[in-house]
């Protein structure tokens, strides 16, 4: 069951520090996996879009790889 502090925590999260995560979260992180990985990836979904697809480019640059 996915814990309402976690939950909150990631609808809390703005799509940079959402992807910033996704690229930098050590392997095996929790955030990933199981029913708080799978709402995650929804809400990341969601947020990302509402951005334009030069919004998403330059936040993905902003970031790094």
């Amino acid at each position: 069951m996915l814990a309402e502090e976690i939950k909150k925590q990631i609808d809390d999260m703005d799509y940079i520090s959402m992807l910033s995560l996704w690229r930098f979260a050590p392997s095996g992180s929790l955030m990933f996996q199981g029913e708080t990985g799978t709402y995650f990836a929804k809400i990341m979904k969601e947020k990302e879009s509402t951005l334009s697809h030069e919004e998403r480019v330059n936040v993905s640059k902003s970031i790094g790889w």
